[in-house]
């Protein structure tokens, strides 16, 4: 074989190898568009969720209204709850 012949076969070679090579890299590609494109929607999926279920601002005062009014209630009892200290001095004093 002549140095042209060997030369022509070895380059044809290489040029199938790189041209194999470089279809992977592309079916690669397509399928990491394809795996982005998945994820971008599952994001913009929970991105919604999360977005539509914050708390209403009537929501959260009817609900601050509420706690306020127990919170007043509990109040109210402990304004009229007797202290103990006080109980047992009436207690000893009317022992004596």
């Amino acid at each position: 074989m002549d140095q042209q012949t060997l030369f022509n076969a070895g380059f044809s070679a290489f040029m199938i190898l790189l041209g194999w090579f470089m279809n992977s890299l592309k079916e690669t590609m397509r399928s990491l568009q394809h795996s982005d494109e998945v994820l971008a929607t599952k994001v913009q999926a929970i991105e919604l969720l999360v977005a539509g279920s914050y708390v209403k601002k009537d929501e959260l005062a009817t609900h601050m209204n509420a706690i306020f009014a127990k919170l007043d209630k509990i109040d109210a009892k402990l304004d009229n709850k007797a202290d103990k200290n006080m109980c047992l001095s009436i207690h000893k004093a009317s022992e004596s």
